[in-house]
């Protein structure tokens, strides 16, 4: 038996209609409603056939749901939950897919009724893309799936959502809000803000160098405009709503930058070398952990 009967989507981009796949695929007893503010983006789940009701409001597609799931932007969260609470069914789980958590928590922490259940959550997963025709029922296999469930959590209601990701495809760890948002900013927040950062140096110079720094781009700076491309609402509230978290991350990276130039500027191989091995090792650690191919080029095909 599934973990829930009927499972509600507010948000239906890359990560809603991901989740709606992979229900229909792996769950095809669940009942889905989904709603989404944008009404192209719900004319094309309609098309689509992502889930069973397209709901006019999000109050209406959580009516009834015994899981609502909120993939929203993290600046949207509270408006959303306030738009919610009054559906939410007492004995039903509310969770979301935001990147900060504690963000998450601030917003919606006293918005949830009496007898609902607020379990925060976070899949580490994810491209470039958005909207609902880039998802894709796989999207969430072999990829962990972080809750920060507060203190005093039904431990039933925990494993039913555990249940409800591993199902999906998932590993599931448990993990404290704030600690989560600092792991995150090292690991995703802090490579955007790199990425969105160099391109925009570049996008700078392409006037000065006629087009060379498209015309030549390497695999290195095409991986940064990969990441680049991601949804810029998204990005802008994950920068706004982990500010501490990745400010100090930031800072910490800023440190180690600074290390490396002063390096260059002495001729200091040793240290160079000595980073950049170290750097080889964490890559040869993701590749043995499953979290991305060891196929050359990033798996590409030419």
């Amino acid at each position: 038996m599934p973990p829930f009967r009927r499972v509600a989507l507010i948000g239906l981009g890359l990560i809603g209609s991901s989740i709606a796949r992979a229900v229909r695929a792996r769950m095809p007893g669940v009942a889905l409603a989904g709603h989404d503010r944008d009404a192209d983006v719900c004319e094309t789940v309609r098309r689509l056939g992502l889930v069973d009701e397209v709901a006019e409001t999000a109050a209406a597609a959580a009516r009834g749901a015994d899981l609502v799931v909120l993939a929203v932007p993290l600046g949207a969260m509270r408006a959303v939950g306030e738009a919610v609470r009054e559906a939410l069914a007492p004995g039903a789980v509310l969770t979301d897919v935001g990147s900060s958590k504690q963000a998450v928590i601030d917003a919606l922490g006293d918005l949830v009724p009496a007898g609902v259940h607020f379990v925060p959550g976070h899949p580490v997963a994810g491209t470039e893309r958005s909207g609902p025709e880039a998802g894709f029922a796989s999207l969430f296999e072999g990829r962990w799936c972080i809750l920060t469930p507060p203190d005093g959590t039904d431990p039933e209601v925990l494993g039913r959502l555990e249940a409800f990701w591993t199902g999906l495809g998932a590993r599931v760890e448990r993990m404290d809000a704030r600690h989560h948002d600092l792991v995150l900013a090292i690991t995703s927040h802090l490579p955007h803000l790199i990425a969105y950062s160099i391109v925009g140096t570049a996008s700078d110079l392409e006037e000065v160098t006629k087009a060379e720094v498209i015309k030549y781009s390497a695999g290195g700076f095409r991986d940064f405009t990969r990441i680049a491309a991601s949804d810029p609402t998204m990005w802008r509230d994950v920068f706004l709503m982990n500010r501490d978290a990745v400010l100090e991350m930031l800072a910490r990276f800023s440190e180690d930058l600074a290390a490396l130039q002063r390096a260059i500027r002495w001729g200091d191989g040793e240290t160079l070398y000595r980073r950049f091995e170290a750097s080889r090792a964490i890559r040869r650690a993701i590749v043995d952990a499953g979290q991305d191919t060891p196929a050359p080029d990033f798996g590409r095909s030419h």
